[in-house]
């Protein structure tokens, strides 16, 4: 479905909860966040629901996210239901690889056809600063877990200050070449100060082809990344709420002031 500016908007990005097992410094502020309640959180079946509509109206591609989506119990039974929608050619989730290892070959099973896995470093100290713990053994198992069970193209998510030429991003690049694997490099972004930048071998950021709408783990379905407006599709219902949402995405983002990447997945 085009919007007003004629991109085809024909992504969606589904946060599934708001917790997560680590507490990277760029996502989770130091003293922790307010989770939402249990019961506030989309349930499977109203993700689902709300994706049957969205693929209705010209989604193709879904991407599950969180906070960390594989510390939602029972993950790989959402992942079965949205492969059993007619439509949906894309279906890829986006994780820190901690829990991958164990969770591999049953996603594979239930049609995840793909993974991208953030690393910022391949320096296990530098690892546990920037994610406030965790242990980088258990993401290199998780990548390769992911590739033996045919989750690919697997690709790496690495968060820069700047520049791809860095000396971390550097380490993770060859890592990546030895093994076979796509590198996305993400510039820190600042929601409510509107810092963001195209994706350096993606194509995140790039508002004149933005392609994309996002909903949050409680059901707030957002048009822009970097934009207060917003629709709760339990209030409103999916149809409306999507509608609404591809009737005002904007031409380009501005700031957040309502959000966090812990729970609208960055």
């Amino acid at each position: 479905m085009l919007d007003r500016f004629d991109r085809q908007i024909n992504y969606l990005r589904i946060s599934v909860t708001d917790r997560c097992n680590l507490r990277c410094v760029y996502c989770m502020p130091s003293e922790g966040i307010q989770l939402l309640k249990h019961t506030e959180i989309l349930t499977f079946d109203e993700i689902t629901s709300f994706c049957r509509v969205a693929v209705s109206h010209g989604i193709t591609k879904v991407r599950l996210t969180g906070g960390e989506p594989l510390v939602r119990k029972g993950i790989s039974a959402l992942v079965r239901m949205l492969a059993d929608l007619n439509g949906i050619s894309d279906l890829s989730m986006t994780t820190n690889g901690i829990l991958l290892r164990d969770h591999a070959d049953e996603l594979k099973s239930a049609g995840l056809h793909r993974v991208n896995i953030s690393l910022d470093t391949v320096n296990p100290y530098k690892f546990r600063e920037i994610c406030r713990g965790g242990d980088i053994k258990m993401v290199f198992e998780g990548i390769n877990a992911a590739i033996d069970a045919g989750l690919t193209p697997v690709k790496i998510n690495c968060v820069v200050r700047k520049s791809d030429d860095e000396p971390d991003a550097r380490e993770v690049a060859e890592f990546c070449s030895k093994k076979g694997l796509e590198i996305r490099y993400i510039r820190q972004m600042d929601l409510v100060r509107g810092h963001f930048s195209t994706v350096i071998g993606g194509t995140g950021g790039d508002c004149a082809h933005c392609n994309r709408l996002r909903i949050t783990a409680n059901g707030i379905l957002k048009p822009c990344l970097f934009s207060d407006l917003e629709f709760d599709i339990r209030k409103l219902g999916a149809e409306q709420a999507f509608m609404k949402a591809i009737e005002l995405k904007p031409d380009c983002g501005s700031v957040n002031s309502k959000s966090a990447f812990y729970n609208i997945g960055g």
